[in-house]
């Protein structure tokens, strides 16, 4: 029985089947549902989990190439949140571009993680290195 790191069964599922250069969407918990993508839904309530506590859960174990994140989050956002998510992301390379551009790429990512944050803009997307 697993007793540290991830416990989910679904999501453990979903992120052993992606590979080399594979995408996952971490998103907050108003992200719209994506019929051509599998979600594995984990809100709890608004706010729990958030988008960080999933990545930094998937990090030690997964390894990420690169993120992206919509510009808007920079500017929606206080500085000590953005600051937040930078601590996070640590020294992967990190790609923001307008929201309706991001939102392209969420079709062709392997699954959909849908949290409760609702930090504005904070969704992101990783891509497996």
């Amino acid at each position: 029985m697993l007793q540290t790191g991830i416990l989910n069964p679904n999501i453990l599922d979903l992120i052993a089947r992606i590979r080399h250069t594979n995408t996952l969407v971490i998103a907050d918990w108003a992200f719209p549902y994506w019929p051509e993508i599998e979600t594995v839904d984990i809100s709890l309530t608004r706010g729990i989990p958030t988008v960080l506590d999933v990545l930094d859960l998937l990090t030690p174990v997964f390894k990420i190439g690169r993120i992206w994140q919509a510009d808007e989050f920079v500017t929606s956002n206080p500085a000590e949140t953005v600051e937040r998510f930078a601590k996070s992301f640590g020294t992967i390379a990190l790609t923001r571009e307008a929201h309706v551009d991001f939102k392209k790429r969420v079709p062709h990512a392997i699954g959909l993680i849908r949290t409760g944050d609702a930090t504005p803009y904070g969704n992101i997307i990783i891509e497996s290195e």
